[in-house]
């Protein structure tokens, strides 16, 4: 009964066309999906290790260009810090060029009354002498 049950088994296979899968071809399946879902996992781990990657160079190459902006700054701040000093040091000689300025202004204010008054005392003379 048994042999004529597995030559029905295999007579059914052949019409049908189907295959009944062994445990074996189970188990291999089986072995093929895990092998494939391996090969996923290494290929997303692949991807996210190139990303790592490529995110750390980013980050390198902006730590780069912080630390040469920094470099930048910190050279105009020296610059704008020295230009301050001249600045105030050109505040400081016109503010005394402004004093002497007005010291001049003045005497030249006083030597001029003097003058006139002088001048008013020449006359004054001149006409006396010329009246004798």
């Amino acid at each position: 009964l048994q042999k004529e049950l597995l030559k029905y088994k295999q007579e059914a296979r052949n019409l049908q066309g189907i295959k009944i899968p062994s445990p074996q071809d189970a188990l291999q399946q089986r072995l093929i999906q895990q092998d494939a879902s391996v090969l996923q996992l290494k290929q997303e781990l692949l991807r996210a290790s190139m990303d790592k990657e490529e995110l750390h160079n980013q980050n390198v190459d902006l730590q780069r260009k912080v630390e040469e902006r920094n470099r930048l700054l910190a050279e105009y701040k020296k610059e704008l810090c020295q230009k301050d000093r001249h600045l105030q040091q050109h505040q400081t000689k016109l503010d005394e060029m402004l004093r002497q300025l007005s010291e001049a202004s003045y005497q030249q204010v006083d030597l001029e009354r003097e003058l006139e008054h002088k001048e008013a005392l020449l006359a004054h003379c001149m006409k006396r002498e010329a009246e004798e």
